[in-house]
């Protein structure tokens, strides 16, 4: 695992890019409560939730959700694969972001 120093420039472009690439299903605060989300089944996952937070959500496990989609994982193929979209570098601070909606 490559070690990544984040400036608060690069968690803000982190935020910014999750709200723009997955806050209309998970919300833009993280709660699996966007728009779309009503019509998804299952509920996109909800990164406040204490209960997301296994040990199992490492770094790189949420990255590759992001760049592979859900099925790459065994979960949802509704959850898309964004790595055409979106650079490593781009997912890696997401995925800060993501740390950043934990509660409790």
């Amino acid at each position: 695992m490559t070690l990544v120093l984040f400036s608060a420039f690069a968690l803000a472009d982190g935020a910014s890019d999750f709200a723009t690439f997955c806050g209309s299903c998970h919300g833009v605060g993280g709660a699996g409560d966007g728009a779309a989300a009503v019509a998804l089944d299952p509920k996109p996952a909800n990164f406040t939730a204490p209960e997301f937070w296994t040990e199992d959500k490492t770094d790189d496990y949420l990255a590759k959700v992001i760049k592979e989609g859900g099925a790459a994982v065994g979960k949802s193929p509704m959850m898309a694969p964004w790595g055409g979209s979106l650079s490593d570098e781009q997912i890696a601070a997401i995925v800060e972001h993501l740390k950043t909606l934990k509660q409790g």
